[in-house]
C-alpha cells in the first residue's frame, strides 16, 4: 500500500468514527514528531501496539480484502510488565470489504455492532492440521448457544454481538453501509496469534509516497 493511501483511508476513518459518535485517545491524533518526543511513560501504547492498524493483508486491493482497526487497550502475551489480561479495539469494516478467514491461537473475542451496516461473519471449526472442518460450529450470539453449519454466516446486526473463541475460523465483511465494529478480547498479540487460511501477511508492505499522517501500531520503533 502507498502510504499516501494510507492517510486517505485514516482521514476517512477518523471522520466516520466522528460521525458514529465514538471518540477516541488523545494519542490517535500524534504525528511522527509528536511520539518522537514522547517518553519512556508512554510505553506501553508502543509495546503493546496500540493504535491505528491499516492493512490489506498482502491483496494489494484494500476496498476488497481490507481492515482498519484501532487499538485502544491491550496486554502483552507473556510478560510481567503489562497487567492487562484484556485487550479493546475498534473495526472499521467496509461494505463488502472482507478480512480474511482466520483464528487466533489464544485469543477469545466479542466481536460487537457498535453502528452502522450490519456484519457477516462466516464460521468453521479448523481440524487437527489447521484446515477447515466439516463439522457443525457452536456459535455464541447475546448470550444465546445455537449450532450452525460449517460454512454458515452469521448476519450481525447493530447492537448484536457474536463470541468468538480459539481455533474458530472466521471471515467477516459488513453488507448495508459501511459498521462501526467493537472487539472486546483477551490479550491481543498480531505478531504471533493469527493463522490464516491461506498463509497471508497480517501487515500491510508500505511504498513511502509521502509523509505518514499518524504512525502504526507496528511502526513506533
Amino acid at each position: 500500500m502507498k502510504r499516501s493511501e494510507i492517510n486517505a483511508i485514516l482521514r476517512e476513518s477518523v471522520d466516520f468514527v466522528a460521525k458514529m459518535g465514538y471518540f477516541l485517545p488523545p494519542f490517535a491524533y500524534w504525528s511522527k514528531e509528536d511520539w518522537a518526543k514522547a517518553g519512556s511513560e508512554y510505553d506501553e501504547i508502543r509495546d503493546c501496539m496500540l493504535g491505528w492498524d491499516v492493512t490489506d493483508f498482502g491483496s494489494g486491493d484494500f476496498a476488497k480484502i481490507g481492515l482498519v482497526a484501532f487499538t485502544i487497550r491491550n496486554g502483552k502475551l507473556n510478560s510481567d510488565k503489562y497487567i492487562k489480561p484484556y485487550a479493546e479495539k475498534l473495526l472499521l469494516v467496509r461494505q463488502m470489504q472482507a478480512t480474511p478467514n482466520h483464528f487466533h491461537y489464544n485469543k477469545m473475542e466479542d466481536i460487537i455492532n457498535r453502528g452502522g451496516g450490519d456484519l457477516c461473519v462466516t464460521v468453521y471449526n479448523s481440524t487437527p492440521d489447521y484446515r477447515l472442518a466439516d463439522t457443525p460450529v457452536i456459535v455464541f450470539t447475546d448470550g444465546r448457544k445455537y449450532s450452525v453449519p460449517a460454512g454458515h454466516t452469521v448476519r450481525i446486526a447493530p447492537g448484536e454481538s457474536i463470541t468468538l473463541p480459539a481455533y474458530q475460523y472466521h471471515t467477516f465483511w459488513a453488507e448495508g453501509g459501511n459498521a462501526l465494529i467493537g472487539e472486546v478480547s483477551k490479550v491481543n498479540d498480531d505478531n504471533v496469534d493469527n493463522n490464516f487460511l491461506p498463509d497471508l501477511p497480517r501487515f500491510a508492505k508500505i511504498i513511502e509516497d509521502e509523509a505518514p499522517l499518524y504512525p502504526l501500531c507496528n511502526e513506533y520503533a
